[in-house]
């Protein structure tokens, strides 16, 4: 059976609007603009729209385009995409280890808080 091909891997401003329509649900150009205006009170709707349509094209996201304005949502799941960034990112920069991914992680990039979820989770509390 011929492996399927990788999904495509998104830009930073790709990923930045995955991030709201994983928040959002399937939803309009209109409403990702408004939504991406908390955080970017600069960007105009036209780059939004823009962007939605590039990223369709590319197969980042699915549009449903039986209503006047149309509708776009992810194509994968957050969990699977980021599942397929971090595969990358452990083949690339940890040389296939996702030890020293962890480890990495765990010298300056994870908080107390954190810390203490990341043990109930390895002592086996699944009530994290």
């Amino acid at each position: 059976m011929p492996k399927s091909p990788a999904p495509p891997k998104p830009t930073p401003s790709e990923l930045e609007m995955l991030r709201l329509l994983w928040q959002l649900g399937p939803s309009t150009a209109r409403q990702v603009h408004e939504a991406a205006l908390a955080a970017r009170p600069d960007m105009p709707y036209a780059n939004v729209l823009r962007l939605l349509q590039v990223m369709h094209t590319k197969g980042l996201l699915a549009r449903d385009e039986s209503q006047r304005a149309h509708v776009y949502a992810p194509a994968q799941p957050q969990e699977s995409m980021q599942t397929s960034l971090v595969k990358e990112l452990i083949n690339k920069a940890f040389s296939g280890s996702g030890k020293e991914l962890v480890l990495a992680a765990l010298r300056g990039h994870v908080s107390q808080k954190e810390r203490d979820e990341i043990q109930a989770i390895l002592n086996g509390d699944k009530h994290q």
